[in-house]
């Protein structure tokens, strides 16, 4: 499945400047993987299907699908070999500012309140 709300670029910018080469080889194989699941993962955790209708979606939700996916995906890619940081901790320091990111942006996602505003903006 090919990634639709967010792109390569994104995850590798959030997974940072020391992340494995192996996902920038391979034309980012990996990185697709790591996309798809997810998008995989909002569409099953706020229990809607962006992906199909993703199109006609406002920008705003648009941008926080790519939040989301972008910053789970990354969190995936540094995961899978943390050994070109400068040191453990900056690895785990990543992952935690980006688990955040990816649970204030579902909970945004899963608020009625939140997507009622968007839409009638």
């Amino acid at each position: 499945m090919a990634p639709i709300m967010t792109t390569s670029g994104a995850v590798l910018v959030k997974a940072g400047a020391n992340v494995s080469s192996t996902m920038t080889a391979d034309a980012g194989l990996e990185l697709e993987q790591f996309i798809s699941e997810a998008e995989s993962y909002i569409n099953a955790v706020t229990r809607l299907n962006y992906s199909d209708g993703y199109a006609a979606l406002d920008a705003d939700v648009k941008h926080i699908l790519n939040m989301v996916a972008s910053a789970k995906a990354a969190m995936l890619a540094i995961s899978y070999d943390m050994g070109g940081y400068t040191s453990r901790f900056e690895a785990e320091t990543m992952l935690d500012v980006l688990n955040d990111e990816v649970l204030k942006g579902i909970s945004l996602l899963k608020d009625k309140k939140t997507t009622t505003f968007i839409d009638g903006a």
